[in-house]
Order: C-alpha cells, then sequence, then structure tokens
C-alpha cells in the first residue's frame, strides 16, 4: 500500500535523515539511498514503513503488513515522525528575529524537528544516550532489540520490532552493557509506561511533561526536554543542558526568551550549524 503525504515546503529531507541515519537503531531501522525504512507494528498487525522524498511538496509513504488493517494511525505516526504539520513559514518567520538564528535560518529554511514512530521507544533511546556518544547509544540500542525485541523475517537488515514497554519492566538489561543504575532507569520508564502513569503519545503542555518525566529516577532536565521535543511534539522543549547546544551558543546554557514558542527548531538548527562547522551528523 502507498500513501502520498503532503506538506508545506519547503522541506529540507536530507537533513532529516542526516540526523536519523547515525541514530538509526539497528535491526529496526535503515537509512540508505535517500530512503527511511522501519519495521512496525500496529495493533496486531506487523510489518514495515519506507518513506522516500516523491513529487514536490510530498513524501511516499510504503507500507507493508502481514494483515489488513486501518492506515490512519500509520499515517499519523509517519507524519509526526518527520514533522510534516508545521508552517515552516511561521518558524522562519519567527526565529529570524535573532541576530543568532537568523543566518541558520535564510541556509536552512526547510529543516524541522525530527520525531519519533514511537514515544517509549524514543525514551529509552534517549536514556541509553545518556553520556555516550550517539554512536555509543545506537550500539546499546541494537543490543537491546535483540536481546529483547520481537524477530521478524529480515527485511534488507530489517530484523526486529522494537520492544514494548511490558517486556523490559523486569528485564535484565543491565545485561546489554548498561551500568546497572542507568538499567534501572529503563526498568522504571517501562513501569511507568505500561501501567498508564507516564503516556507517550500525548502531552497536556511543556512544563508538565517535563514534570512527569523526570519523576522517574534517572531523567533529568536534558533528557526530559529531548524527549519532549521528539516525542511528544513539544516545539518549545529546549535541552539546554546538551554539549553541543552549549558550544553552538558559545558556551551558553540557555535560549532566549524571544526564540518561544520554537526554541525547539532553535536547537535543531543550531545542531545542524555545530555539524556542518565540525563535519559530523
Amino acid at each position: 500500500m502507498t500513501v502520498r503525504l503532503p506538506y508545506r515546503p519547503p522541506l529540507d529531507w536530507l537533513a532529516l535523515l542526516a540526523f536519523l541515519a547515525p541514530r538509526a537503531t539497528p535491526g529496526v531501522e535503515v537509512v540508505a539511498g535517500g530512503v527511511y525504512r522501519r519495521t512496525i507494528a500496529v495493533g496486531h498487525a506487523r510489518g514495515t514503513i519506507a518513506v522516500r522524498p516523491d513529487r514536490a511538496s510530498h513524501l511516499l509513504l510504503r507500507v507493508s503488513l502481514d494483515r489488513r488493517t486501518s492506515l490512519a494511525p500509520v499515517v499519523a505516526r509517519a507524519r509526526r515522525l518527520f514533522d510534516l504539520d508545521t508552517d515552516p513559514a511561521d518558524v522562519a518567520g519567527h526565529l529570524s528575529r535573532s541576530r543568532v538564528l537568523a543566518p541558520l535560518v535564510a541556509r536552512r529554511p526547510g529543516l524541522r524537528v525530527p520525531g519519533a514512530w514511537d514515544g517509549f521507544e524514543l525514551a529509552v533511546r534517549a536514556v541509553l544516550g545518556q553520556q555516550v556518544t550517539v554512536r555509543g547509544a545506537t550500539t546499546l540500542a541494537g543490543r537491546l532489540v535483540r536481546a529483547f525485541g520481537t524477530a521478524v523475517a529480515d527485511d534488507g537488515g530489517l530484523t526486529h520490532l522494537f520492544p514494548p514497554p511490558d517486556a523490559l519492566v523486569d528485564a535484565d538489561v543491565a545485561s546489554i552493557g548498561l551500568p546497572r543504575t542507568r538499567a534501572a532507569t529503563i526498568r522504571a520508564l517501562a513501569t511507568a509506561v505500561a501501567q498508564g502513569v507516564l503516556p507517550l503519545d500525548v502531552s497536556s503542555g511543556l512544563d508538565d511533561a517535563v514534570a512527569r518525566l523526570t519523576a522517574v529516577p534517572g531523567i533529568g532536565p536534558w533528557t526530559a526536554h529531548y524527549i519532549a521535543m521528539r516525542a511528544l511534539a513539544e516545539r518549545d522543549a529546549f535541552p539546554a543542558g546538551d554539549l553541543g547546544l552549549r558550544r553552538a551558543l558559545g558556551g551558553g546554557r540557555t535560549a532566549p526568551r524571544s526564540w518561544a514558542p520554537w526554541r525547539a527548531y532553535a536547537a535543531v538548527h543550531l545542531w545542524t550549524s555545530l555539524s556542518e562547522k565540525e563535519g559530523t551528523a
């Protein structure tokens, strides 16, 4: 099944892939040849999706499932993953008022906030990324999936579904090479999500989201804001403690209030500018 996903241009597709590629969970996601692919589970259906650019102002979503199910949740998740419901003109018009951001916005007007297919998956990945490199977090994510995810038929490197919350509640997560404190954080996170205490598919506001997330032992403000901006579509989230953002801001730790309510986009512009200078993703 194929669905065309419209969006308001411009859309910097290559920048989205440059962000997602080094963070792609082995076995669950593959980014190659200008195409994003991943395994999915929708209700009792399992399968894969592939997303690539189509004609102007559209992406092409190809869905393969092992049984019939509604495509509505698949389309909604794909739109959230690639931030297709934002009007980039609104963002650019606001952030261009900043002397710091104006040249960045002019250079990359189509930058979007990379979202998440699944909020819990993104939250686990954020915890895995605490105090390690992106490559290190990706390695750990692959180990987690192989140990606790569900195996599926190999489809060009797509071999597993990401483990759901209930699969990690009592799992020996430390066995993949995690410090025990971080393993305990993932189990606590899984428990909160499985019990419905911490919904990661909707948000009642940035402050409430951060408060709920930081109530989980081991999740601090950086992790909470990162999850909020990518999993909960909180467009004013800003992980101020991020080392890359601090470097991009010349050592500063906070985003000016004048950047609100689009500080998540400011963060993406700053990360992108830093990666362009350092030659990294």
